[in-house]
């Protein structure tokens, strides 16, 4: 009962920052270019410069090695994930615009603007290394694999037309460029001023707070009345918050029982949470690049970033068994 009190409180704390972002939004408090421009000082600024920090501070060359049982996992449920959700796409019928929507609903999730800040709330800072973990798998999935089948789904584009060359800089966004840059300094034993990491360390610790901002103003731009669920959402929303935790449960168990490796329960429960957090908040944009389905890419997204108050504290009791 404390780890589920302790679970509630901890999403609780949050929900109403969600919810200050929400409200300030609705009542015009911010202009049109503040929801790009948080993103941009998130993405680009304030993330690399928290994950810079956060891998020196938190990993050492004998650590890093010992993180590769969970990359492993972590591949291994996300090529699963892929396999059952094309399968259902064809079971289900799942029209055209809709599929690679559905697809990465399965498989990629919001580990930025969601799954950091929740991590961070219900494991602490020490949960960093193994949160990387999965969020290198998640971007290598999305822009290697995802953006694939979104751009294939795409209902106006003949299938012998040609084909536009892929942009190889969005497999290097600047958080994984912040990981890699932090990965030469631990690996070169490359010494950083205090000054200069007590400068990234202020900077990075604003992005909790403004990425829950973020995630209530989308919510306010989206609006909470445009949810409903059809088919096609309900099984998109099984797939994230049933399927894909499942699935990273079954290889954690699968390296404890076949391959003899006892995995640290800090680690088993940052992949396992991160594994079932929203779908990606782009998505309604590359929906709509590839003339997809926006409305059913919003809504996905919508229904599943307001659900997932609900989720987190039940897969917080799951994790007391495992």
């Amino acid at each position: 009962m404390t780890a589920f009190i302790t679970s509630v409180e901890s999403v609780a704390e949050i929900v109403l920052v969600i919810a200050l972002g929400y409200l300030l939004q609705r009542r015009g408090k911010f202009d049109g270019q503040f929801k790009s421009s948080i993103s941009f000082l998130i993405m680009d600024i304030a993330l690399p410069a928290s994950i810079f920090v956060s891998v020196l501070k938190y990993l050492t060359r004998d650590k890093l090695a010992s993180l590769s049982g969970g990359l492993l996992y972590a591949f291994g449920s996300f090529a699963v994930g892929y396999l059952i959700a094309w399968l259902l796409t064809k079971v289900l019928h799942v029209r055209p615009g809709r599929r690679g929507t559905f697809i990465n609903m399965f498989v990629n999730a919001n580990t930025i603007f969601i799954g950091l800040p929740l991590n961070t709330a219900l494991f602490g800072l020490k949960s960093m290394p193994y949160f990387l973990i999965y969020y290198v798998v998640n971007t290598v999935s999305t822009w290697a694999v995802g953006i694939f089948f979104i751009e294939a789904d795409d209902p106006t584009k003949k299938k012998d037309g040609p084909k536009e060359p892929f942009n190889w800089k969005k497999l290097l966004p600047a958080p994984l460029v912040g990981f890699l840059v932090s990965l030469v300094f631990l690996l070169l034993a490359i010494p950083v001023p205090t000054w200069i990491n007590d400068t990234l360390s202020m900077v990075g610790g604003v992005v909790t707070p403004l990425s829950l901002l973020y995630i209530g103003i989308v919510l306010a731009d989206a609006g909470l009345k445009s949810i409903h669920f059809d088919k096609d959402t309900i099984w998109a929303l099984i797939g994230r918050f049933v399927i894909a935790p499942a699935l990273m449960i079954f290889f954690l168990s699968l390296g404890t029982s076949v391959f003899g490796q006892t995995v640290p329960s800090i680690e088993s429960s940052t992949l396992i949470i991160q594994s079932a957090a929203p779908g990606l908040a782009v998505l309604p944009i590359l929906a709509g690049q590839s003339h997809g389905d926006v409305d059913y890419a919003t809504n996905v997204v919508t229904t599943s970033t307001v659900l997932f108050v609900i989720v987190v504290p039940i897969l917080m009791q799951v994790l007391r068994f495992i």
